[in-house]
């Protein structure tokens, strides 16, 4: 097979493109691939073989000081190495040919850290379904999720300061959905919950909705959830709506 590989789509290069620098090309030795694309003119130029050879067709297509040069098959030298790593790199030569060793590893790698010691792992066997996390929860003293009281809620809505209209062109109503993102911070800040039903959203914050009630409030949630502003969640026979991250936090 020839050692020229070349996908040229031709046209004629602008001398803007024809810069000289022979040495870019005589720094590298051995196999080596040479590279060059313009999409504005059209042109895919690719060349592997030895570098001085590919230095030549280079130079006979006009081509120098354009393209990307880069060594084939030789292997990357890292500069983040442990001592180890470092010791056994300086005996190997500055360019050495990749080789893929399939046979059994030997010895033992002198870099692999402290050998593992099983009687520090506490062991913990119980039988299978016997896991009561609540007393679990409780042991390490995390309060779990309750259910918010929706008169609570109301009470906790009316006690906050009145918020500042909600900022976007996609906002249909700012001040509404800046009221529901209150009452939403509350019920996951306060309370731990994820999301409310539209009946709970509406017993609580119907009057600073808008007045929406039914089918108009599920219509403006809807709307809310397909601009990223809500989650919605699917439970049994209701619907639930949570808040989107970078909703609650004003960014969206």
């Amino acid at each position: 097979m020839s050692p020229l590989q070349i996908v040229m789509i031709y046209k004629t290069l602008p001398s803007r493109m024809l810069a000289v620098h022979p040495w870019l090309m005589a720094e590298l030795s051995g196999q080596v691939r040479y590279r060059f694309r313009s999409d504005d003119h059209e042109i895919q130029v690719s060349l592997e073989g030895e570098a001085e050879w590919v230095a030549e067709r280079v130079g006979e297509l006009g081509l120098e000081g354009v393209g990307w040069t880069m060594p084939v098959g030789e292997a990357v030298k890292a500069t983040n190495l442990s001592e180890v790593s470092k010791s056994n790199s300086k005996k190997s030569n500055g360019r050495q040919k990749v080789v893929i060793d399939d046979t059994p590893l030997g010895d033992k790698p002198l870099d692999m850290g402290p050998t593992p010691d099983p009687s520090r792992i506490p062991i913990v066997r119980r039988p299978i379904g016997e896991l009561n996390l609540q007393v679990e929860i409780d042991k390490i003293g995390v309060d779990g999720a309750r259910k918010p009281d929706p008169i609570e809620l109301m009470e906790m809505l009316d006690d906050t300061d009145e918020p500042l209209p909600a900022q976007g062109k996609m906002s249909v109503d700012p001040m509404a959905e800046a009221w529901l993102r209150e009452l939403m911070e509350i019920v996951v800040r306060e309370n731990g919950g994820t999301a409310l039903r539209t009946e709970v959203i509406e017993e609580v914050a119907s009057s600073k909705l808008g007045n929406r009630q039914g089918v108009e409030l599920e219509v403006w949630l809807e709307s809310l959830f397909s601009a990223g502003k809500l989650v919605k969640i699917h439970g049994g026979d209701a619907v639930g709506w949570g808040p989107s991250p970078r909703w609650l936090n004003g960014r969206i």
